[in-house]
């Protein structure tokens, strides 16, 4: 069985040849399946076609490879807004944004940070959490995501065509 970094290298290749940014992939088991989530991205926003061609391209290449062995659910789709931040590259263009992160252990009694992102280095992240800054390690981090500004996203009310979306294959055990 493949980890989600193996699977992860395996398939960038494709997507990105389709015109794609490989945002990241979450991988889950269950005593009788498993789900991999694969998120992509452009400039230009995600709809559902997107995650359908997609899908059908890392699906074959995931058989055809046997990355995954058994039955499984792959799910393409958008990060969204509420995306979550897989790679310490991907933290520099959300500075002035609002992150919560899950910590690995916690600190000051807290496993759950949730603050305004002031600066991301290669090593490290500074939030405004509500009384002072605090600086973090990639390596205390076990997840991170953005925290949309539901109100401001609400008053924009562009419609567009792009926006978000997701597909799914159900793949049966071989």
């Amino acid at each position: 069985m493949q980890d989600a970094d193996h699977i992860l290298q395996q398939i960038e290749p494709t997507i990105r040849g389709l015109g794609y940014e490989l945002w990241g992939i979450e991988r889950n088991r269950s005593a009788q399946s498993q789900l991999v989530r694969v998120f992509i991205d452009t400039p230009a926003g995600i709809v559902v076609e997107d995650c359908e061609r997609v899908s059908a391209q890392v699906a074959d290449l995931i058989d055809a490879n046997e990355l995954i062995l058994g039955a499984y659910t792959l799910e393409v789709s958008s990060p969204g807004v509420e995306r979550i931040l897989f790679q310490p590259s991907q933290w520099p263009r959300f500075v002035g944004e609002v992150v919560q992160v899950r910590l690995r252990s916690p600190i000051d009694g807290k496993r759950k940070v949730v603050g305004k992102l002031l600066e991301a280095t290669a090593e490290t992240v500074t939030l405004q959490e509500d009384t002072a800054p605090l600086q973090l390690r990639f390596s205390a981090i076990e997840r991170a995501r953005l925290v949309p500004d539901w109100s401001s996203l609400a008053a924009a009310k562009k419609p567009t065509r792009r926006g978000s979306g997701r597909a799914k294959i159900d793949r049966e055990a071989r």
